[in-house]
């Protein structure tokens, strides 16, 4: 006996890439000391990114920004959703974007929540808006511990050299 009436087997999760710190090296052209992340931990092409800056008081902001007091410059921690962007990007492009500057065209809505400190690991969460030809838009957030510490919307440009 036949039964028509069962469902469908269930499709298998999409696996999500990553990256190590030598396959986002590859992928954009940032280098020490203005690489702002680590690694990449989850990758959906064409959707969204999860990347990894983890704060060490040995970066060279430190020195200034402030010494008895150090915080990480909220500009950085929006470079750092940038360059997580640029990763997805890259792997949705299936790498044909790889290397090519990216280059910022608008961060609207920037909100600093919290300070954050050396010691701490951001993960920095962007999620793509939109995109037409070049030009892409994402949405980003850095949390540390779970806890939200900025987010911005942004748009940005991918340029050959």
């Amino acid at each position: 006996m036949n039964d028509t009436s069962a469902a469908p087997p269930a499709k298998p999760l999409k696996e999500l890439g990553a990256a190590d710190i030598l396959g986002v090296m590859r992928m954009i052209p940032h280098r020490y000391p203005f690489l702002m992340i680590d690694r990449v931990i989850e990758i959906e092409n064409d959707v969204r990114a999860v990347g990894i800056k983890n704060v060490s008081i040995n970066e060279p902001h430190f020195q200034g920004h402030f010494p008895r007091q150090p915080i990480m410059p909220g500009v950085l921690i929006i470079e750092a959703m940038a360059q997580t962007a640029a990763v997805l990007v890259v792997e949705t492009l299936e790498g044909a974007a790889a290397g090519k500057l990216v280059y910022f065209m608008s961060i609207d809505e920037a909100r600093f929540r919290k300070p954050v400190f050396p010691g701490d690991q951001i993960r920095v969460e962007v999620s793509k808006v939109r995109n037409r030809g070049q030009v892409w838009k994402f949405r980003g957030e850095a949390k540390v511990g779970g806890r939200l510490m900025a987010e911005a919307a942004f748009t940005a440009m991918i340029m050959d050299d």
